[in-house]
């Protein structure tokens, strides 16, 4: 009994939440499937997010038919994880900010959130600190080049350390931060340049590990697993860009079929 997971996001970011889940559960077969033709969804509006994505769910879910859904982008969490839910018959566990741990981490009383535009402005980012960091001065930076470089970094293209560092200088501007949530799932693919380009001290916290444990919860409540039919894992991108440098960076996270669903996909 391994079951399947369709993990999903709008690029490569959600591979920083498949390696946590492969350390937890090797043998859990997993088809990524990339959302290239409509990223980046941090520049997307809630509306956009909710129109497109419970319906494109449902259709992926009918050709792949996963066991359960991994929605590995807090943009898309954020937004419209109630109405993928709605729409499937299936098991849908999102990625959110870790707001909460890091509320129970940050000594200093003062942490940051670091996502996109579209995640950090979102209204359930807010309900979040609300109920879990009220006491809390809690920085929202949002940041769409730090997708670009993560996107750089796994084509094998030297990342920018001055770029990072101004990417996140204002978190620190205001006083010490000591904790600082990766609240996009491409930040995490980042970590050591992150650190690198903070203050000393600094902590960087996601939601990885979490959505691991959560996902071997969901497959513990299976009864009736049928044998997956999927051979290896594979990476589905529906979009032109399936250069090989591309390729190679899913490869290199355990996806060893990597396929371009349009048309132009080279």
């Amino acid at each position: 009994m391994t079951g399947h997971a369709l993990i999903f996001d709008s690029g490569v970011g959600g591979l920083s939440v498949t390696a946590e889940i492969r350390k937890l559960l090797p043998a859990l077969q997993q088809t990524y499937i990339a959302d290239d033709e409509f990223r980046p969804y941090g520049e997307k509006t809630d509306k956009q997010l909710r129109t497109r994505l419970p319906g494109l769910l449902w259709i992926l879910c009918e050709a792949v038919r996963p066991d359960f859904v991994v929605i590995a982008c807090n943009t898309a969490s954020t937004s419209a994880l109630t109405g993928i839910r709605e729409a499937l018959s299936i098991p849908v566990i999102g990625v959110v900010p870790a707001i909460k741990p890091a509320a129970q981490m940050s000594l200093s009383g003062r942490f940051a959130v670091l996502g996109t535009p579209g995640t950090v402005r979102r209204k359930y980012v807010d309900q979040l600190i609300a109920d879990f960091a009220p006491d809390h001065d809690v920085i929202l930076q949002g940041s769409t080049r730090l997708v670009a470089l993560a996107e750089d970094k796994l084509a094998g293209r030297p990342v920018d350390i001055a770029a990072i560092k101004a990417q996140i200088a204002p978190i620190f501007e205001g006083g010490p931060v000591d904790t600082v949530v990766l609240a996009c799932t491409h930040f995490p693919l980042l970590r050591e340049e992150l650190i690198r380009a903070a203050p000393d001290g600094v902590r960087f916290i996601d939601s990885g590990e979490a959505i691991a444990r959560r996902v071997k919860t969901v497959l513990a409540e299976f009864t009736d697993l049928a044998p997956c039919e999927v051979e290896v894992d594979r990476a589905l991108l529906l979009g032109p860009d399936a250069a090989p440098a591309r390729r190679s960076a899913f490869q290199n996270f355990g996806f060893t079929r990597v396929v371009g669903l349009l048309p132009d996909a080279r």
